[in-house]
């Protein structure tokens, strides 16, 4: 037996997509109404322009107050009459003579005396001066040598003499103490304290007033010039604990 319909035709093989083409036509259907706004037609604003609002404005005329231009310049002043007047005096001429002396004539040129300034020596180390200073007793030395080694020894001796010793431990000082004492021996062999370092501000003072107490010598000399004569004296002690 044939089946009446064509199976082809059958419908209900779409139904599905009819269902899905149905809602979503129903779904914009729905959002139209919900976006659908209707306006007054008094709240309309048509867009014409009501020339009757705006009023005349009286606008104020402002007035610009132009100075007066300057005065002109004043003429320039008439150029002075310049009169010509004869030239009556006389002018009287000026000699200049040569000083170009005549080949004749003899020169006599008197002898100039040539003056040699003698060059001033600054103070020497007592290590490099020429003649050492002469300490007293030292005299009869025959080289500058012998005369540096016994001025050395009679200064120690001096010093270590006069030097107070006691002074350390009065100060709380131990073991062993430098002082270093920088001096001048000057042209006319006085002596002057340039300087001195100490573990103390009394040594110090101690060792500037022994150094002050050596007796003058004879200046030391430097290419036959008496010159000033650096001397460094290094003084060491030991304070008994």
């Amino acid at each position: 037996m044939k089946p009446k319909k064509n199976p082809k035709a059958d419908l209900s093989r779409r139904s599905v997509l009819f269902f899905q083409i149905g809602m979503i036509v129903m779904l914009f259907i729905t959002w139209r109404a919900i976006e659908w706004k209707t306006y007054d037609k008094e709240a309309i604003d048509t867009g014409m322009v009501d020339m009757d609002a705006f009023e005349e404005e009286d606008v104020p005329i402002t007035e610009l107050n132009t100075p007066p231009p300057p005065p002109p310049p004043p003429p320039p002043p008439a150029p002075e009459i310049i009169e010509i007047v004869e030239d009556e005096e006389e002018v009287e001429e000026t000699v200049i003579e040569s000083t170009e002396t005549n080949q004749e004539e003899i020169v006599e040129v008197e002898e100039v005396e040539v003056v040699e300034e003698e060059e001033e020596i600054g103070d020497v180390p007592f290590a490099v001066i020429e003649d050492v200073p002469v300490f007293p007793g030292c005299e009869n030395e025959k080289n500058n040598q012998a005369r540096k080694d016994c001025m050395s020894e009679k200064i120690n001796d001096f010093v270590n003499r006069r030097f107070d010793t006691g002074l350390g431990s009065d100060l709380g000082l131990s073991g062993i103490n430098r002082i270093y004492v920088q001096f001048r021996i000057e042209k006319n062999g006085n002596i002057t304290v340039l300087g001195a370092r100490a573990p103390h501000p009394r040594l110090q003072q101690e060792a500037e007033r022994v150094v002050n107490m050596l007796p003058k010598m004879q200046p030391g000399k430097q290419r036959g010039q008496p010159v000033g004569v650096l001397y460094s004296l290094p003084i060491t002690f030991r304070v008994q604990d």
